[in-house]
């Protein structure tokens, strides 16, 4: 992923924030786009039997509380790049990525 991400700010540099269009009227790269934002919701979905498991049985014994601030904390970043640079699966994903590490650490205080 890191490659991926430094690839993608050398090519902002290069269009000197000429953005492409979205989405992208190139069929494959416009099934990419669609499935990114596909991924940035099912991506987060992931941590629900987390997230049930906390509050229905009201049991966080186990799950790190500091593990799941600092994602919390690192999605802050990228949520605020995804709107500087108008990427909307960026957007997206990491703010119901903050928003689902926010609701796993409520529960690790309430119940853990």
């Amino acid at each position: 992923m890191a490659h991926g991400v430094s690839h993608h700010i050398h090519k902002r540099k290069r269009q000197h924030q000429n953005l492409e269009r979205f989405p992208h009227p190139h069929p494959w790269i416009r099934f990419l786009d669609n499935l990114l934002l596909v991924i940035a919701i099912i991506g987060p979905l992931s941590t629900l039997p987390q997230i049930i498991k906390i509050y229905w049985q009201q049991n966080a014994v186990g799950v790190s509380k500091l593990t799941f601030s600092l994602f919390a904390l690192f999605d802050i970043p990228w949520a605020i790049y995804g709107i500087v640079h108008k990427e909307k699966p960026i957007v997206v994903a990491y703010s119901l990525w903050f928003l689902a590490n926010v609701i796993i650490v409520t529960g690790t205080l309430l119940y853990g």
